[in-house]
């Protein structure tokens, strides 16, 4: 089939886009044609038509929008996981010697936009890569992955090498918008990485290690990479998942990207170390309903009032310090902050009217800067200098130094204020933003395009003195153009080089070569200016991108200053204390309050609770280490501990346990500790009256019930799993919350499970636990084990109704008030009636287990095999039992017992 050269053109450049919608453009509108067209016309409700309709059915599938809303379609395109290649006209239709030149200028995805308009001012846009290690498929026992990710709007770059089982964890906390894998290993990406990115496969050369070193070295213009803190040797999956970013990046974005200027390495182990179950539980970034930021720790925190500082917040909590002077560190700040009153307030007053320079940067380096672009620019340089003047002579070190990482850069300042005009148009096209009086030729040419009324004033006044003629005039038409008209009474004093043009019934119309040369001017004024204008405007967007690293610089630095003066702001609004960080695992929190229930809560209703909770003083040794398989790790005597405070728990307990009904107040007791800690290690003060906080290395958090159908795994499977996961990988300095462990399967099964789990939790792992619990046969441990203690939730009841104080007091609690719960949940009356009855029937039959349970003997309690049949031990009851002896009342009593008993054990 013959085509035309336009559509041999399209094809050509949808070669070159791969499965990237291609938005073609012709004229004023971007065209889709065949299958793009009919994916377009179906993702983003347009149109479908045809191209060449006269050919039946071989006509072209064809579907398209308007210019000037391609930002919004692409952000359409971008939601439903698609790339868009946007092949614009590279010159005039006009000034083309034949079919219009047209090149795909970039293609968009997920993981690269830059437009300001398609991205979210306070979230990072990351862009991640990983690169299996060839063990991986193998099976090896210690398989390691390459993670490398990138922010292409702000130029930000990581890559670390990890242990695959933390390959999860990590994309969870990343919240990638996008990921690349090799086509050979898409396979063995966890399911994490898909939850919110978008997956793109990549050839396996792209992960090459060679081509990546080479790739990165010549990026950055360096000879090795050692400089940046990778070893070529052994950070070989890291960089070949960073060569792979880079390769991405220059093959979408074809332009500049030396806004990327420096590849960071990240140790995992130098923050707080936080599992993707956790990461959903706390709901840190995002709530678990809605995935809504609102509702979740970040949005309740954010007092930023720029993105960037917005983002570098959702950073750290990302990444949690473990660096108790770091911490610190940022506390003085802060409390600098909150202190002064009038310091943080001007701060953040000026820090509003400053724009997001990070990304400023990454869209003037790769040549998509607007007008308005550079005018935020030059606005925050002059904002500048004010901040500096606050930051002068503070007394912490941390405000010091963003000082002297603000570069003013004057120079450039005092460039874009001079050039452009105060209110400036969101493309070049529009012309109009070169300010009046810098530059003459420019200045010229607009007088021109306004008419030249000045010009045509003066030349008329001296022909009319030149000639003696006082009625001469300037005059314009679109046929003749300019010209000078003379009355026929005048005719006789017209100079020789006067050119007639044009005879009207009274007068004569003529023109001169300088008006001819004027004329020719004005007409091409415009074009002139436009040329102008766009050359000036290139020159200052090439000077602000030659700054870049000054101003990047300069950007982080006002992202931090913003972040601390919002947690400042925080604090002194909510009365936050400042916490005691120190390296002993403690947790001693005086009149602690959930930070979300804190604020969202009507004022004064939260009730604050505290808590006191220490690791094992010394991690207990261990009897059969070095055995062979079988042998027993036997906790050996652990070293006595100092007498708990008056009211219980204490210092001396490494593992609480929490009892109490529903909706009293567990969760949020166990969650604001959490929640608490992680606050302390970003370096922020937190909801409490007093706190002493040891830092974590790791924090966990099960919580809540939910299934994996995906993976085929049942509620009680994932809790099994999460728990395990703990249990496996906590140390003596982390801290775990555990709500509910074991309720997703038998009675017995679960209480032997969490029976079991806690004494895991106090003699092997020794670390901070808050356990919530129903299972009040576990209360008795406090007896057993010396680092137990028991805390409940203060209840009352009044009329046959339960009162819920939320107040944790010490001891357990005596029943679970479930039927009481469910009448306020509105379950109908006889069904809570009969829930009464039965359950003090099965109270009265079950009182025996308890005991033995508690003295670690066989439980009583017997359940049905699937696969082999078994004497129920009701049988050597009846079997021995005298009928002849027995009254009717107590045959009755008998078979009513042996019914609950049998109920007991479903």
């Amino acid at each position: 089939m013959s085509l035309s050269p336009m559509m041999r053109q399209y094809h050509e450049a949808k070669e070159a886009s791969g499965d990237a919608l291609l938005l073609f453009r012709m004229g004023d509108f971007y065209e889709l044609f065949y299958d793009d067209a009919r994916d377009a016309a179906e993702l983003l409700g347009i149109t479908l038509t045809t191209r060449d309709k006269d050919k039946g059915s071989k006509a072209v599938p064809m579907a398209g929008f308007p210019h000037h809303q391609l930002d919004a379609y692409l952000a359409k395109i971008l939601r439903c996981g698609r790339r868009a290649a946007v092949c614009e006209q590279m010159e005039s239709p006009a000034e083309a010697k034949g079919i219009v030149r047209r090149e795909v200028t970039r293609i968009v995805s997920a993981g690269t936009v830059t437009d300001e308009e398609l991205l979210d001012p306070q979230a990072s846009n990351y862009l991640a890569a990983v690169a299996f290690d060839g063990r991986s498929a193998k099976g090896s026992a210690t398989p390691t992955v390459g993670l490398a990710w990138v922010d292409a709007s702000t130029g930000e770059f990581w890559a670390a090498t990890i242990d695959e089982r933390r390959l999860p964890d990590e994309l969870s906390r990343l919240e990638a918008a996008e990921c690349l894998v090799a086509e050979e290993t898409e396979a063995l990406l966890p399911p994490e990485a898909s939850d919110r990115a978008a997956v793109t496969k990549r050839p396996g050369w792209a992960f090459g290690t060679r081509l990546a070193i080479e790739s990165l070295r010549k990026h950055f213009g360096a000879q090795t990479l050692e400089g940046f803190g990778f070893d070529a040797e052994h950070d070989t999956l890291s960089l070949a998942a960073a060569g792979a970013i880079l390769g991405y990046l220059q093959e979408t974005q074809k332009a500049s990207l030396a806004h990327i200027e420096r590849l960071r390495p990240f140790q995992a182990d130098a923050s707080l170390q936080i599992d993707a179950s956790t990461w959903r539980s706390l709901e840190i970034t995002h709530t678990l309903r809605d995935g809504r930021r609102d509702g979740a720790l970040l949005g309740v925190i954010d007092r930023t009032v720029t993105g960037a500082g917005a983002r570098l917040l959702a950073d750290w909590l990302r990444r949690p310090l473990t660096n108790v002077e770091a911490i610190r560190a940022r506390q003085d700040a802060i409390e600098e902050m909150v202190s002064d009153a009038a310091l943080g307030s001007t701060l953040r007053e000026e820090l509003r009217g400053v724009y997001d320079l990070h990304r400023l940067v990454a869209r003037a380096t790769t040549g998509r800067a607007s007008p308005r672009d550079l005018s935020a620019v030059a606005r925050t340089l002059g904002r500048l200098p004010r901040i500096k003047a606050k930051l002068a002579a503070r007394r912490s070190d941390r405000l010091t130094r963003l000082d002297e990482r603000i570069d003013l850069c004057g120079d450039l300042r005092d460039r874009l204020t001079a050039a452009l005009a105060d209110e400036c148009p969101t493309t070049s096209r529009e012309g109009g933003f070169i300010r009046e009086g810098f530059s003459a030729e420019l200045d010229e040419c607009r007088q021109l395009m306004a008419g030249g009324k000045q010009w045509m004033a003066g030349y008329q006044a001296k022909m009319q003195e030149d000639c003696d003629i006082p009625s001469i005039k300037v005059g314009f038409n679109k046929v003749f153009g300019y010209y000078l008209e003379v009355t026929h009474a005048h005719r006789d004093k017209v100079p020789p080089e006067f050119i007639r043009k044009q005879t009207l019934k009274n007068a004569e119309r003529y023109i001169t070569p300088e008006l001819k040369e004027y004329e020719e001017k004005v007409l091409t004024a415009e074009d002139r200016a436009f040329a102008l204008e766009y050359r000036l405007f290139v020159e200052l967007r090439d000077l602000t991108a030659a700054a870049g690293q000054r101003l990047l610089t300069t950007a982080q630095a006002l992202a931090e200053l913003d972040a601390l003066a919002g947690l400042a702001e925080l604090a002194r609004s909510r009365s936050y204390c400042r916490p005691e960080m120190t390296e002993e695992p403690v947790l001693d929190i005086e009149a602690g309050r959930h930070p979300v229930l804190d604020l969202t809560e009507p004022e004064g209703t939260f009730v604050p609770n505290g808590v006191v909770v220490s690791a094992q003083a010394y991690p207990p040794p261990f009897s059969g280490e070095g055995l062979g398989e079988g042998a027993t790790r036997v906790p050996a005597t652990p070293p006595p501990l100092a007498p708990p405070p008056e009211g219980g728990g204490g210092l001396r307990n490494s593992l609480l346990l929490l009892t109490g009904p529903n909706m009293a107040g567990k969760s949020t007791y166990i969650r604001q500790t959490a929640l608490i800690t992680l606050m302390a290690q970003i370096g922020s003060f937190v909801p409490a009256q007093r706190a002493v906080i040891g830092v974590a290395d790791r924090l966990f958090a099960r919580v809540g019930a939910s299934d994996d159908v995906s993976r085929g795994q049942s509620t009680f499977m994932v809790e099994m799993t999460e728990t395990a996961r703990i249990l496996n990988t906590a140390t003596a300095r982390s801290l775990v919350i555990l709500d509910e462990i074991g309720r997703g399967t038998s009675t017995y099964d679960g209480l032997s499970l969490a029976w079991a789990i806690v004494e895991h939790l106090h003699d092997v792992v020794g670390c901070r636990t808050l356990f919530a619990t129903h299972y009040h046969e576990l209360t008795q441990l406090e007896e057993r084990l010396t680092g137990v203690g028991n805390l409940s939730v203060a209840v009352r009841e009044h009329e046959g109704r339960v009162v819920f104080l939320h107040q944790i007091t010490p001891g357990p609690a005596d029943k679970s008030y479930g039927i009481h719960v469910a009448q306020l949940a509105g379950v109908p009356r006889s069904v809570n009636e009969r829930a009464e009855q039965i359950l003090s029937d099965l109270e009265a039959a079950d009182t025996g287990s308890r005991q033995s349970i508690a003295d670690n003997q066989p439980n009583s309690g017997f359940q049905m095999t699937l696969f082999e049949t078994a004497d129920h031990p009701l049988l050597d009851e009846i079997r021995g039992l005298d009928i002849d002896r027995l009254a009717p009342m107590d045959a009755f009593e008998q078979l009513r017992e042996w019914r609950l008993r049998l109920l007991a054990e479903r």
